[in-house]
């Protein structure tokens, strides 16, 4: 009876497909301990129910992952248990198990930069860098126990599935009884496969389980990625599409009102002033003590001293917010005024469309445009953006043209590569409006070697470039005063996005995390003061053309930080979900409605309003409908 109703066989799979949970979860404590200082989990019960309700994301990433391999175990081949085949089971299931289960790993290190688990949409990225196989040897270096975990853990997986095997058949097998178990086998190993990729649901009407899902049982949105696990997450993104019209059915007066997509501005006579726009690489409020007066933040440390002087004599928007949390996202947003969510709009298939952006605008004003990037010439997309959003001139590596300041890493170092812009630009026709973005602040975390010592270590390798990035902006504006065009110049400093946190209780909180300072410096000191509104990165575009007096019709939904008092401040940001800051609260949006409403001082989102929903949160969710309305379908029909 052993032979055609191969118990075995079944018993051995179970085993197998069993091992691959135990390691799942070793994975997901893993993935807790490298990242718990922002993970928030209070006690070890805790832990272990969002273990449980991790079960159903881990038997979907599991099934995905063993599709082939289940289907092989269990095909009435009546050669299953000849040694060969068995290893060729082998074969099948640690390669697709171990290349899927690596990408647990990679969260280990990369969870504390994006604060989501990575999907398909980091390929966007890494296919822009010609350094690939250098910057993998340079992480194996740098994160060597993270690799050297995945041997022993990988290791340890493959002598337990050793340890069982399937017994070898040798007698003839009834091949009628056998054939007609296998059919039994197969259906109901196929509908629990079914089940086990929809979430344990069997209803014709529900859908494979997704990444949103993951946050039906917890009370904190961090929370959602221990649940998660990044097989799954990369899995769910494959050859996604997340660009989908949201008709809501909210008026053109509705929108309108609230944000003014189409705007004009005649606030400001018509000038001519250079632009120079530093997006700073992953440097976040956090580090600027200028940003942080108000922040309450007990032992607060700045790392910033030149910034810190500079913002004395500049305007200043202490509560601004990123758009984004990758560098891509941060261009398009602060350029374009275009924001990203789940993915990244420069990813997309619609960024190939003719966009108006501050490039496009002020290059009608006769302006000179260039963009300066230190690295590789390509890397991060930067270049490919470039050129559809019209850059007339493009700076990297290649035109550097000097080895000898290379970082081994990312690029020309900043202190450097801010001196070349200088001279750059020195030579260059005005007005012109420049765009660097910078590379240093940025892992590995290393600074020149004649600078060792020189700036303080602080609490995370981060603050140590933090402070060489610092000194490249003081260098450059010691050089850049003696020039005859810098009286005449606008300076922008912002950041991408934010990077290691040491100053958890407030930075560790969600909304936080995407924490950025912005700052306009005028040398005549007509931009003065610290403006405590919300303001975001897709504002920028609008203020300089408000500033410049550029009267023209131009598509926006940012607002101008100088001159739109009649659009309330707002922020809007998000990979799975949605967060708006309006007013006096915080709305989470899940792409349908609202599922969070809380206090806009509750960062952490701790508190949930939502059962007290008020009149001031219902406008909050149709602001939310309105603005996302309006992003899809104009990206979608291609009217940017």
């Amino acid at each position: 009876m052993r032979s055609f109703f191969r118990t075995n066989e079944y018993a051995v799979l179970l085993y197998r497909l069993f091992l691959a949970y135990v390691f799942y979860f070793v994975a997901r404590f893993l993935f807790f301990l490298y990242n718990k200082s922002v993970l928030n989990v209070e006690s070890v019960g805790e832990f272990f129910s969002l273990s449980y309700y991790g079960l159903i994301f881990d038997t979907a990433a599991i099934l995905y992952l063993n599709l082939l391999f289940i289907l092989l175990s269990i095909l009435p081949l009546f050669i299953n248990t000849n040694r060969g085949y068995q290893k060729l089971l082998f074969y099948v299931y640690f390669t697709f198990n171990l290349i899927g289960y690596a990408l647990n790993f990679v969260d280990f290190i990369y969870y504390k930069y994006t604060f989501t688990r990575t999907t398909i949409v980091v390929w966007d990225l890494l296919k822009h860098e010609s350094n690939g196989f250098s910057m993998f040897f340079r992480f194996l270096v740098s994160y060597w126990h993270v690799y050297l975990l995945f041997i022993i853990v990988a290791a340890l997986w493959i002598y337990l599935y050793k340890k069982v095997r399937v017994r070898h058949i040798i007698r003839p097998i009834r091949k009628i009884p056998y054939l007609l178990s296998s059919l039994i086998g197969f259906v109901v190993i196929g509908t629990l496969i079914v089940g086990g990729i929809r979430g344990g649901d069997f209803k014709k009407s529900t859908r494979p389980i997704n990444m949103l899902d993951a946050s039906r049982h917890v009370t904190r949105i961090e929370h959602s990625d221990i649940v998660l696990n990044t097989p799954f997450a990369f899995i769910r993104t494959f050859n996604s599409n997340s660009f989908k019209k949201m008709p809501f059915g909210i008026s053109d007066e509705t929108i309108e009102k609230y944000f003014k997509p189409i705007k004009q501005y005649s606030n400001n006579p018509k000038t001519t002033p250079n632009i120079v726009l530093f997006i700073t690489e992953s440097y976040g409020r956090e580090y600027w003590g200028a940003f942080n007066k108000h922040s309450n933040i007990p032992n607060y440390e700045s790392f910033t001293p030149f910034l810190d002087s500079l913002a004395q004599h500049s305007l200043i928007f202490s509560n601004a917010y990123a758009n984004g949390s990758k560098s891509i996202h941060g261009m398009s947003s602060i350029l374009a005024g275009i924001p990203s969510f789940k993915n990244a709009f420069t990813s997309s298939s619609y960024s190939k469309q003719d966009i108006q952006s501050l490039v496009s605008t002020l290059d009608e004003l006769g302006y000179d445009t260039s963009f300066f990037h230190g690295a590789p010439n390509g890397s991060m997309g930067f270049l490919g953006f470039g050129n559809i959003l019209g850059f007339q001139h493009y700076y990297g590596k290649t035109e550097y043209n000097n080895d000898d300041d290379f970082d081994g890493s990312w690029g020309i170092w900043d202190e450097p590569f801010f001196q070349y812009m200088k001279t750059t630009l020195s030579e260059k026709k005005q007005p012109f409006f420049s765009t660097i973005f910078t590379v240093s602040s940025h892992e590995p975390y290393i600074i020149p070697k004649e600078f060792e010592g020189k700036f303080p270590k602080g609490y995370v390798p981060m603050h140590q470039t933090v402070g060489y990035t610092d000194y490249a902006f003081k260098k450059f504006f010691e050089a850049a005063k003696k020039e005859p065009w810098f009286e005449n110049t606008i300076f922008v400093i912002t950041a991408d996005h934010g990077n290691q946190i040491h100053f958890k209780d407030f930075y560790g909180k969600v909304i936080n995390r995407n924490a950025v300072p912005i700052l306009f410096y005028k040398p005549d000191g007509s931009f003065e003061g610290d403006n405590r509104e919300l303001a975001q990165q897709i504002d920028i575009y609008p203020t300089l053309l408000d500033l410049v007096g550029y009267d023209k019709p131009f598509r926006s939904w940012g607002r101008s930080l100088i001159g739109d008092n009649d659009i309330e401040p707002f922020v809007i940001n998000g990979t799975e979900y949605y967060q708006l800051q309006r007013g006096n609260y915080i709305c989470i949006f899940n792409g349908e409605r609202a599922i969070g409403f809380y206090d806009i001082q509750d960062k952490g989102l701790q508190n949930n309003l939502i059962a007290n929903r008020n009149a001031e949160m219902d406008e909050l969710e149709l602001v939310c409908k309105a603005f996302l309305q309006d992003y899809y379908e104009r990206i979608i029909d291609k009217e940017l």
